[in-house]
């Protein structure tokens, strides 16, 4: 059984078996009040189902869903791999919601291997051409486009020359290593090489490395006692699934609409495991540690504050995030260089998520017409307010 994506227990409690048989065929008939994500994760789930009357009534409900509705589910980053690879053999004449199957990164790739073989439409074998990471980690998807005969000269010339480059060179890891380092990316080609032998696929491992700038000889592990590895255990696909859904959720929070680039790169970095998102934390870009720092696993999100390219600017935006772990907050007010950055002590005082104790010792440091304005402030802590009100009358004499 695929790794359910739903958090809703009733989803889950319906696909993995344990609901009863009533409420399972109620699901399969379209009868249960569930958003349009959830009904077909629950709808192509029980089209496989060995009672044959829940079976049947899935199969039913899925052929009276609306070509608008699979295709908003098909363009979805959220939309689960098993109901994208069911849309990727829905219908002959739907090319919209095949383009978008294919486009969707949490398309698997032996579906679209299964669409290239089969598809006789020489635009959609383009667009898988195009994406050479799946080619790579994927290489029956080459077989299938060389031998569709409806094949475009573009989509054929696309195949050959990922083969010939990745393939009938032998090409491999240390090959790619190599061309990272010759480009000055040491650090890259170092994460590139771990990460591999961390369980990474080749094509994952190539786009996370693009964003690494640190190498190792620049890393300082003193702030991690050795105790606190026991927060990077193993996690379950469903624990990475919802720590993806927090991280794209809190960006919306913080930041408004999440393009869906920005969201496949998310995925991409949320389901890796925790030791390999603290490496990329502590080593990774900006973009990568925008994204870290909302990461659920605290050992992950302060290694952000760690890495040696973070910048004061960084801090000063961290410190106003109501989305990130108060440890965070903790750790940057006990930094001797940030805490003599008044923007990044003012923020951490008037953000809610900032522990109480943290606020109570920085507030000597706040001036006193912005410790009026935390008077009126009722987004902090009431404690906030009456220590602020006590300072700025203790300041002018009242």
């Amino acid at each position: 059984m695929s790794t359910i994506i739903s958090t809703n227990p009733t989803v889950q409690a319906i696909i993995s078996g344990t609901a009863p048989h009533q409420a399972q065929l109620a699901a399969a008939s379209g009868l249960l009040p569930l958003p349009q994500s959830d009904l077909l994760e629950v709808l192509v789930a029980l089209r496989d189902s060995e009672d044959s009357e829940i079976a049947e009534a899935a199969k039913d409900s899925l052929a009276g869903q609306t070509v608008a509705d699979l295709l908003t589910a098909a363009k979805s980053n959220e939309t689960s791999s098993a109901v994208l690879d069911y849309l990727a053999a829905f219908s002959p004449d739907a090319r919209e919601i095949y383009e978008a199957v294919i486009l969707n990164n949490s398309t698997s790739d032996a579906a679209v291997a299964s669409l290239a073989s089969s598809i006789s439409d020489s635009t959609l074998l383009d667009l898988i051409a195009f994406n050479q990471q799946r080619l790579v980690r994927f290489p029956k998807i080459i077989d299938a486009i060389l031998g569709n005969s409806d094949r475009s000269v573009e989509a054929e010339r696309r195949a050959r020359e990922t083969r010939r480059e990745f393939f009938e060179k032998e090409r491999g890891a240390q090959q790619i290593a190599q061309e990272l380092r010759s480009r000055g990316n040491s650090a890259a080609a170092e994460f590139f090489e771990s990460a591999l032998t961390g369980g990474l696929s080749v094509a994952d491992a190539w786009l996370i490395a693009e964003h690494i700038e640190v190498s190792d000889a620049e890393l300082d592990n003193s702030w991690m006692p050795t105790e606190r590895y026991e927060e990077l255990k193993a996690e379950t696909p469903e624990e990475q699934a919802a720590n993806f859904k927090r991280a794209v959720e809190f960006e919306r929070i913080e930041l408004g609409e999440v393009p869906p680039e920005r969201v496949s790169l998310i995925r991409r970095v949320m389901f890796m495991n925790a030791k390999d998102r603290m490496k990329l934390a502590m080593k990774g870009d900006r973009e990568a540690r925008s994204i870290l720092i909302r990461d659920s696993n605290r050992v992950v999100a302060t290694a952000v504050i760690q890495n040696p390219r973070v910048t004061d600017q960084e801090v000063e935006n961290i410190a106003a995030m109501r989305t990130v772990a108060d440890e965070v907050l903790r750790l940057i007010s006990l930094n001797r260089n940030w805490a003599r950055s008044y923007p990044i002590i003012h923020n951490l005082v008037r953000n809610p998520r900032t522990p109480i104790p943290t606020v109570i010792s920085t507030l000597p440091r706040i001036r006193t017409k912005d410790l009026k304005h935390l008077v009126q402030n009722r987004n902090v802590s009431e404690a906030t307010r009456r220590q602020a009100l006590r300072l700025s009358q203790t300041r002018s004499g009242e």
